[in-house]
């Protein structure tokens, strides 16, 4: 239009055109007045148009700080329609969380609770690079973000209530100096305590690092790359629900520093959500709650009990014997109140049993300090050991303790092999991954297999977390390192033995670990005072059977090396319980964690050697860029005729080439070939020695 109005100017012709000439006096719009066209002959302006009103948006907010950090709860802004909706913000990073929850009665017997988490690339101003060009299916960090909330506000649902509740967090800016996972769980507190659904919040959550000894609340992201500690805490105002910890080998003292400063600090989330609350939260609703009647629980008992106890006092049973028995014992009940039509207590019959169940279990702990499988409460199971069990891989190892049986398997790789990683906050790529995998067959269940699984990714992580911490510096280890970790059979803590097998395949790949890593996983049986639900007696049991695990009130997985602590992770069934239990807790998992370490040195204490010809090799040559250059060829031609002539890998950096290759006498072909093409000679070649 500007180029129009030029011409113009410049044209005198055009400047002296008659009226009558001009579109205007022949009744056409102007192309500025929009689509071309006739113009009314004597438009009418017609009554005075209203201009529209204000909206005005009521919005509720409450400042606060921790940690020296400005940290706002904001509603009623956006996500209006809502059961609840909370912004948190810090400086310039902002989480929305909202919740809702089903309108009909429920008729499920479970909490059917969904934490959805995404992190959008409008975040950070970038459109994605995928080829639709935008985001796709969950990422592992978002699954594992989704589980960082999940954990400490499940177990506060009122008993009974199984109306389904969904939970959205999503990022809405993000600076990049904050991980934003943290805000996203205090935002969903927040939320909950706005809605009508009932809920015993708020918690608070609070990441705890430590740089040089001195422990720092709210770390940025920088500051969280210089700390040997990343402890994310979550707790009621008396209670502790949750504990996520990654750390370089810390010690049970230093740990327990870190809980007891990581709770008040934490604490300081909720009175603000409780300001909020009363402001703009909503009245809770009387939802339908299944309980069992006091009829139908004493009926099924007397029908039950006696015959589950005399399982339960049987440790010759095994996990699937012990199971069959149970299964009959209920199938008899069902028999019996069929021919008694009670049809009340055939509706709650698999709760009440499974209620029972628990009971006997947990009073024979408690009161005679014997477990289901006979052991002692601080004992661990017989353990079985052995690296190298798959020979033609770059490692591999079978570690069974009782039951539980992981198999796990090392590839080693070239840089480039590396993972990608496409999120708001932290390195784009991953050198070390561990992925895991619970086969049904495990359990010999019937299943089929599908994408990422938010359980799977999540013991993945936590060993993955583990074993992080003794892995050599990038600058003497350039490699890609990936393990798989095989559940072979289930029958407790297989995320604890993922991390024994771990540290026991990549000895065996030759990898010059600084020491071994284990993992045990502690429980909790307790005896809870029923006029003030507090406890009022309890026993810490180390190594839990899947059964265990079930009946029992919490499970807290510990792996670390005999130096410290590398990995924690708590998840809890009740509703918070006391943070000096926790703390007690520590002790006998050290005492479980260092038998295990001992079996696990017997069978291989030092990286191995790898001096079998069939074994995989790799290599690292050092040339001039421009040999390099002639060694790759024209759209790197050569290079792809190497690679399949020969069968092997090549990875080219600055002045680094990587090959990896299936055994030695493959390696030797591509080095004949390498120098060949290359038609010099390499100012360098070395390859690590634990490849030799």
């Amino acid at each position: 239009m500007p180029s129009m109005m030029a011409a113009r100017r410049s044209n005198p012709l055009l400047k002296s055109l008659p009226r009558f000439l001009t579109w205007r006096s022949l009744g056409f719009r102007t192309i500025c007045s929009g689509r071309l066209g006739f113009a009314p002959s004597d438009p009418d302006p017609g009554p005075p148009v209203s201009t529209a009103g204000t909206k005005f948006l009521e919005t509720f907010r409450e400042e606060f700080e921790i940690g020296s950090r400005l940290i706002t709860f904001e509603t009623g802004k956006i996500a209006r329609f809502a059961n609840g909706s909370v912004v948190l913000g810090m400086e310039e990073t902002k989480v929305l969380s909202t919740v809702t929850s089903s309108k009909g009665d429920s008729v499920r017997d479970f909490l059917p609770l969904t934490v959805d988490y995404q992190e959008k690339h409008f975040a950070q101003g970038v459109i994605p690079s995928t080829y639709l060009r935008r985001e796709g299916a969950p990422k592992e960090r978002e699954l594992l973000c989704g589980r960082l909330i999940d954990r400490p506000i499940r177990p506060l649902f009122p008993a009974g209530f199984f109306h389904e509740v969904q939970v959205m967090a999503s990022v809405l800016s993000s600076d990049g100096k904050r991980d934003p996972d943290v805000m996203a769980a205090n935002a969903t507190s927040a939320a909950l305590m706005l809605s009508d659904i009932p809920w015993g919040g708020p918690i608070g959550v609070i990441r705890i690092g430590r740089i040089g000894g001195q422990f720092v609340v709210n770390p940025t992201m920088d500051e969280l790359s210089l700390s040997d500690l990343n402890l994310v805490y979550a707790c009621t105002k008396d209670k502790t629900l949750m504990i996520d910890v990654q750390a370089c080998e810390i010690s049970e003292k230093d740990l327990e520093a870190g809980l007891r400063l990581a709770h008040p600090e934490a604490v300081k989330y909720i009175e603000p959500q409780i300001r909020l609350a009363a402001k703009a939260g909503k009245h809770k609703k009387d939802y339908k709650l299944s309980l069992v009647s006091d009829r139908s629980l004493e009926k099924l008992r007397n029908l039950t009990e006696a015959k589950i106890e005399a399982v339960f006092t049987d440790p010759s049973y095994g996990k699937f014997e012990r199971g069959e028995a149970l299964e009959n014992i209920a199938q008899e009940a069902k028999r019996t109140l069929e021919e008694e039509c009670d049809t009340e207590s055939l509706t709650v019959l698999s709760k009440v049993v499974d209620r029972v169940r628990k009971g006997v279990v947990r009073n024979r702990i408690i009161a005679e300090g014997f477990r289901v499988d006979g052991r002692r409460l601080d004992e661990v199971r017989p353990l079985y050991c052995e690296a190298g069990y798959l020979p033609n891989l770059h490692g591999s190892s079978l570690f069974s303790r009782g039951d539980t049986q992981v198999l796990c398997t090392v590839t080693l790789g070239a840089p480039r092999d590396a993972q990608r990683l496409d999120s708001l906050v932290g390195s784009p790529t991953k050198r070390f991954m561990l992925h895991y995998s619970f086969p049904p067959f495990s359990i010999n269940e019937v299943g089929k297999r599908v994408g990422l699984n938010r359980r799977e990714v999540g013991h993945g992580t936590l060993a993955e977390k583990a074993l992080l911490a003794v892995m050599p510096p990038e600058d003497d280890f350039p490699y890609t390192v990936r393990i798989n970790s095989e559940v072979m059979a289930s029958d407790g803590s297989t995320s604890m033995a993922t991390v024994c097998g771990g540290s026991m395949a990549l000895m065996d790949a030759g990898i010059p670990l600084q020491e071994h890593v284990a993992g045990v996983s502690v429980g909790l049986v307790s005896e809870v005072d029923p006029s003030t639900g507090e406890i009022k007696d309890y026993r810490i049991v180390t190594d839990i059977l899947g059964l265990e695990d079930h009946l029992g009130d919490m499970d807290f997985k510990i792996a670390g090396t005999r130096k410290g602590v590398t990995a924690v992770q708590l998840d809890i069934k009740p509703a918070g319980i006391p943070l000096d239990i926790i703390c007690e807790s520590l002790e006998p998992a050290l005492k479980g964690r260092l038998q295990i370490l001992a079996r696990m040195e017997q069978e291989i204490s030092a990286p191995r050697s790898q001096d079998h010809r069939n074994s995989p090799r790799l290599a690292t040559l050092k040339f001039s860029n421009d040999a390099l250059r002639r060694l790759i060829g024209p759209l790197g031609v050569l290079k792809r005729k190497i690679e399949e002539d020969t069968g092997a890998r090549m990875s080219v950096s600055d002045e680094t080439l990587t090959i990896i290759a299936k055994n030695q006498t493959v390696l030797e072909r591509v080095q004949e070939k390498v120098l060949f093409f290359s038609f010099v000679f390499c100012s360098a070649i070395y390859i690590f020695p634990y490849f030799d």
